[in-house]
């Protein structure tokens, strides 16, 4: 089924007979595309019919721009992130580069008798998570689904669609919580994952102590919430 028929539904889509629907969630659908010769994808923040017009199109507009500030503070800090193409700010589509490799949940789940491979990305996916922290960003949507395995040793960071401004220890450990979290979820025996990943973090973040401190604080209530709801 082609792009334009994926989302025929959205009348400001932006998709074209050549593009490719890649994924699709609640809140945008992603294309792959070539864009002057170059594998690019598009991010297009689609209508939602249950908000107000105006409201939905001023909102979808802000995330839109707010994505691709975080993205091109990313690159101009050295953390790994695909770089900004295009804004196509009045139809809220972003263009990005389209980073090659399998997700690093996929790349995990296919090394798990490679130890050396194994243990390279997840001290990869630390080691960026760190650079990103250290960047002022927190990401707020950390899974092994959102960051990308170019190499066993380079792991690049995508979607940051939740991401936000932040140097608060509290959004830090949070956002380690968030991947923890997704690590249980996807993958089987994941303390060894988490422990790793959490390794590299703490030999590349300059506040590691703080941050990993704070974040035995977040698991305690996470676990509160799920004993008492």
């Amino acid at each position: 089924m082609s792009a334009l028929a994926e989302a025929e539904e959205d009348a400001d889509t932006p998709a074209r007979d050549h593009w490719s629907l890649l994924s699709q969630g609640a809140e945008a659908r992603v294309y792959g595309l070539d864009l002057c010769g170059l594998p690019a994808v598009a991010k297009h923040r689609h209508r939602k019919a249950y908000r107000i017009a105006a409201l939905d199109g001023r909102l979808r507009r802000d995330r839109t721009l707010a994505e691709a500030r975080a993205l091109a503070r990313c690159r101009a800090r050295g953390v790994p992130a695909p770089a900004v193409l295009g804004v196509d700010a009045a139809r809220c589509v972003l263009y990005l580069e389209r980073v090659p490799g399998p997700t690093a949940r996929a790349f995990v789940d296919a090394n798990r008798a490679d130890p050396a491979r194994l243990g390279a990305v997840l001290a990869a996916l630390g080691g960026a998570v760190a650079r990103l922290h250290a960047a002022g960003l927190v990401h707020g949507d950390l899974t092994t689904s959102n960051a990308v395995c170019r190499a066993a040793d380079d792991v690049v960071l995508i979607d940051f669609g939740l991401a936000g401004a932040s140097a608060q220890v509290e959004d830090r450990a949070v956002d380690l919580y968030v991947l923890e979290r997704a690590l249980a979820s996807t993958h089987r025996d994941a303390d060894g994952l988490v422990a790793a990943v959490l390794a590299a973090y703490a030999a590349a973040a300059a506040d590691a102590k703080q941050v990993l401190r704070r974040l035995d604080a977040v698991r305690a209530r996470g676990r509160k919430r799920e004993c008492f709801g």
